[in-house]
């Protein structure tokens, strides 16, 4: 930590809010007699609640009591994407929360947008990472939530940091959302260039301009990319984003069953025989490729009549018209892995100009296409540097330059000290027994 503005101090979260986990979600709880809707981790997501999909479960009045969630909460993701925050606004009434999230209740005089705005902070500079456990899937246990260390200014120049940062986000989201709106139009505009490649000639199938189509096999591999003196044989993700990614390969661990005839060259069109619904069928045209690298079972290798261009049937592949009959015809009960058969494959259906107009179309197509690549580059720096402003928002605001400091708030110390004291009294009061419904606002 950088050394702090004055007035500010450095604590931990336990001492400016109660943090709490909820009860793991069983079976018998989604049946029991007090059904009651409840917040799960896919629900928070940055600043916002998603309730389109709220499950419900089975908690008594006393629960509910303890473990309510109250206009001004902050939900805190303890798995997955570990720290993602949103404000709870009292969207609907007798919610609670699922234990994989965190109820964070800011202690008086603290904030709840100010510990929202930090945890962005933290997630953005990887602070979180040291408290992080798990071997396959992130947890943020609750006691190192709580030794979390917070940089804590006066109560007033947290508001003033708050409104700063909001007002810059707000401009920011709307730039982001025009900018958004105009890379969806970059991508209806990229398919309708495409559609050009199948505007005229004569229907035919595909098979009727093919020599043939040559499928991959099966190999056993290891799960790292072959060396360069290794054969590979290639995964679904190198033939999945529109142009051929040869590193996207596995070696194969023994090589007695390797046919040279099926190793990948320069020109070749491959077809993906199985990928999601929307890549299924996709096409690629090689363009350079490493050697000793293999078709898979996944693929399949079209070999095209010499009457036909090899990089406008490409375009006609991958025209929306054409992937369209693909994704329609694949078959598989899973979305995330789709099947073509060769037959209908051959089957599909193109309008297909003379050789020569072919020919004329690449050339206007791949110009076309490359205004709409720069225009969706441009767009995407245009992002990167609106998330880089943010980033740089966010750091001005912890380490206390982005508001002036006034010399007349009240320090943070002397807040923190009236938390603690008005803590020790309630844990009097109570015998040293926790308050029910403890409400801890934030002013």
């Amino acid at each position: 930590m950088t050394e702090l503005p004055g007035g500010w101090v450095e604590t931990r979260l336990e001492e400016i809010a109660e943090t709490r986990l909820w009860k793991m979600l069983s079976a018998k709880a989604r049946q029991g007699a007090h059904p009651r809707p409840y917040l799960r981790n896919k629900n928070v997501q940055w600043g916002r609640f998603d309730l389109s999909d709220l499950l419900v479960m089975d908690f008594d009045d006393e629960e509910l009591e303890r473990f309510r969630v109250l206009p001004g909460d902050l939900l805190v993701c303890e798995g997955g994407e570990v720290g993602r925050a949103a404000i709870w606004r009292g969207q609907i009434e007798d919610v609670g929360y699922q234990k994989a999230l965190h109820r964070v209740r800011p202690a008086q005089g603290v904030l709840a947008e100010y510990l929202l705005y930090a945890f962005r902070w933290f997630a953005q500079t990887h602070a979180l990472e040291a408290f992080i456990t798990g071997s396959t899937i992130n947890h943020l246990p609750q006691e190192d939530l709580r030794r979390l260390r917070i940089p804590l200014p006066p109560a007033a120049e947290q508001r003033r940091i708050v409104a700063a940062i909001e007002e810059h986000f707000s401009r920011l989201d709307a730039a982001d959302e025009s900018l958004r709106r105009a890379k969806n139009r970059t991508i209806s505009l990229r398919n309708t260039i495409r559609s050009l490649a199948v505007a005229e000639g004569v229907e035919r199938s595909l098979g009727e301009l093919l020599d043939g189509i040559e499928a991959g096999k099966s190999f056993r591999c290891h799960g790292r990319p072959a060396a360069a003196d290794e054969w590979g044989v290639i995964k679904v993700s190198a033939m999945t984003w529109g142009s051929f990614d040869d590193q996207e390969n596995k070696a194969v661990m023994t090589e007695d069953r390797i046919d040279p005839r099926w190793e990948i060259k320069p020109g070749d069109l491959l077809l993906s025989r199985a990928n999601t619904t929307e890549y299924v069928g996709a096409s690629v045209l090689v363009r350079t490729c490493r050697g000793r690298l293999l078709l898979s079972d996944k693929s399949m290798r079209l070999l095209v009549r010499q009457d036909i261009d090899k990089a406008w049937l490409h375009l006609a592949l991958n025209a929306p018209e054409s992937r369209a009959q693909m994704s329609a015809v694949a078959t598989g009960t899973s979305d995330s892995m789709r099947n073509i058969s060769q037959e209908k494959v051959r089957a599909v259906r193109l309008r297909v100009p003379p050789v020569e107009r072919q020919r004329r179309i690449v050339a206007e197509v791949e110009r076309q296409l490359s205004v709409a690549d720069a225009m969706a580059a441009e767009i995407d720096r245009a992002l990167k540097r609106s998330a880089a402003l943010r980033r740089s928002i966010l750091e001005r605001a912890f380490s206390g330059k982005l508001v002036p400091q006034d010399p007349s708030d009240e320090p943070a110390s002397a807040l923190l000290e009236r938390i603690r004291a008005e803590r020790a009294a309630a844990k009097t009061a109570t015998g040293g027994r926790p308050r029910r419904r403890a409400r801890m606002k934030a002013s």
